[in-house]
């Protein structure tokens, strides 16, 4: 299993980053250990080492089929299921990383830092580029948003990433998080929704 993630894929969020409405060219990719994985609603074991660690949410895609170089028009057919994850981040090490030019896995990759909640089923949807998404943290909204606001859709980043890697059955995307993110505390709940199904809800510790 591969896990992939999408950087920059909310124009608001981009604005929050680094102040700019910056809309990437081609959409910006990066990869998670397998190790990452956090399902099963267990908790999140906060890195104290690492700094500051930050929450995002984002439409989790479920790869369905074998697939390489995939046209657009045909990257429908290779998911069955979403549900919603959270992409953990050291956010000051990210920093730190980004300005010397580094790459970002220290900071995106480590163990649990891809919280994933319960799938369901892709026919559920009328379009998967109109699925609201929500996350809680202890009772509270913190994001909010619709995958009609991401740059690059699913199916766009399906192709995109197809022509580099094989998609197998059982790989995940990551599709990009909206403005809102924040840090977590040892302690805190969160609970997260696409459209009126909860679909994630574990704790920090």
């Amino acid at each position: 299993m591969k896990i992939f993630a999408v950087g920059m894929n909310y124009v608001r969020h981009n604005k929050e980053l680094d102040g700019t409405l910056y809309k990437p060219e081609e959409p910006v990719i990066f990869t998670k250990a397998d190790s990452a994985l956090l399902k099963d609603r267990k908790p999140f074991f906060v890195p104290d080492f690492m700094g500051r660690i930050d929450y995002e949410a984002e439409l989790v895609v479920r790869i369905c089929r074998l697939g390489k170089s995939i046209p657009q028009r045909f990257a429908h057919r290779y998911y069955d299921a979403v549900t919603l994850g959270v992409d953990f981040t050291a956010r000051d090490m990210q920093r730190r990383l980004r300005e010397k030019g580094m790459p970002w896995e220290l900071s995106k990759g480590f163990d649990g830092s891809a919280a994933i909640g319960e799938w369901v089923d892709i026919g559920r949807f009328r379009d998967i580029q109109a699925i609201n998404l929500r996350l809680d943290i202890n009772g509270s909204t913190v994001q909010q948003a619709c995958t009609c606001d991401m740059i690059f859709a699913v199916d766009e980043l399906i192709s995109y990433i197809s022509k580099y890697f094989t998609l197998k059955t059982g790989d995940l995307i990551y599709t990009g998080t909206p403005a809102g993110t924040g840090p977590v505390a040892i302690g805190d709940r969160l609970e997260g929704w696409l459209d009126d199904r909860k679909v994630l809800g574990f704790s920090c510790r």
